[in-house]
């Protein structure tokens, strides 16, 4: 018996013997016959940075500022240059200026110098700052008295104010308390008795004074952001107290530092009173050095007390200032104290790290 062998092709047999996975037997070949590969992940790890540097054993080397050092020098030189012309010059005299400075003349004119700045200075501020309530009111009457005061007092020449108020006996005899526009007289008493050479100079200097003050207080008051009144007035805030509490405390700010150079001037103002023949500091320096001949070291004694008194004056202005700017900077600026110390502080720990 006799058989016939049929011929098989490798790509029949392959397509019998792979099971059915509903694609082309001659793909599932292909796959087969491919070789096997492994590619690189495409995401590739991060690899580690350079090591960190230690900067510990670098030293510290502070900024150049050579405009800064030539700046210092020249101004040094000049101040040097004055010292040495004061220490010097045999013409100033210092031995003379040092036996007046605490002459008892001189201290009691000093006195007088400091009682008139401080009646002064406080009457006309709290005049003042009741005329800047008159000019910021809604009435037109308070707001013209207040307007025309202002006008006045800043138009006339201080001395001639001075000079007014003292003669005024021969205006207006008596100066009478009573009833308007009749008979009736509480009190009266002669004007050259009630008008003094004091009573003159605080007359003239606490008018003059409150005219000022008034359009400095205004202003400051001005400055403060209506919107925070107006908040304050919606939550039934009492105006007296908003005044007090909200308004000028944020007005200060812009008061202080107007307020304190009037104060300075006023101090030096007072020096006009001797017009008066009044015995503040100014005039009594005038009397001694009529009678020694002494003119520049006098004047010089009145010009160190002059100095004295205005730096002690901005010291207390530095301080309220300061006070007062709680509510507008985060950080209270440092003390002239606080500042020396962190220089000498700072410039210690470089020092240390320059070594």
């Amino acid at each position: 018996m006799s058989s016939t062998a049929t011929p098989v092709s490798v790509a029949g047999a392959a397509a019998q013997s792979a099971p059915s996975t509903g694609r082309p037997a001659s793909a599932g070949a292909l796959e087969n016959q491919a070789p096997e590969s492994t590619p690189e992940s495409t995401a590739e790890t991060p690899t580690a940075g350079p090591p960190a540097v230690d900067y510990s054993g670098y030293k510290v080397v502070p900024a150049k500022h050579p405009g800064r050092w030539v700046g210092t020098v020249l101004v040094a030189l000049g101040v040097a240059a004055v010292l040495w012309s004061l220490a010097t010059n045999p013409r100033w005299e210092w031995g003379v200026v040092a036996q007046w400075f605490t002459a008892q003349s001189v201290v009691n004119g000093l006195v007088e110098t400091l009682k008139l700045t401080a009646i002064s200075g406080a009457l006309g501020f709290v005049l003042g700052f009741v005329l800047a309530l008159m000019r910021l009111s809604a009435s037109p009457l308070l707001v013209g008295v207040s307007w025309t005061f202002s006008w006045i007092f800043r138009s006339t020449p201080l001395l001639v104010q001075l000079l007014l108020w003292y003669n005024l006996g021969y205006l207006y005899e008596k100066i009478s308390l009573g009833i308007p526009f009749t008979d009736v007289r509480f009190f009266e008493v002669q004007t050259t008795t009630l008008i003094s050479q004091f009573a003159a100079a605080v007359l003239g200097l606490t008018l003059n004074q409150a005219a000022y003050s008034a359009e400095i207080i205004r202003g400051g008051i001005l400055s403060v952001d209506q919107g925070q009144l107006e908040a304050a007035a919606a939550l039934g805030i009492p105006a007296w107290r908003r005044s007090t509490r909200i308004i000028l405390p944020q007005a200060m700010r812009a008061i202080l530092p107007t307020a304190f150079n009037e104060i300075i001037g006023l101090v030096k103002g007072t020096s006009i009173v001797y017009v008066l023949a009044y015995s503040e500091l100014f005039y009594t320096v005038q009397v001694i050095y009529n009678r020694t001949q002494q003119v520049l070291p006098l004047l010089l004694v009145a010009t160190l007390w002059y100095v004295v008194i205005t730096s002690v004056l901005s010291v207390f202005q530095y301080y309220i200032e300061r006070h007062y700017s709680k509510g507008a900077v985060r950080n209270l600026p440092l003390t002239p104290l606080q500042k020396v110390r962190r220089f000498f502080a700072t410039h210690a720990v470089l020092e240390r790290k320059s070594r």
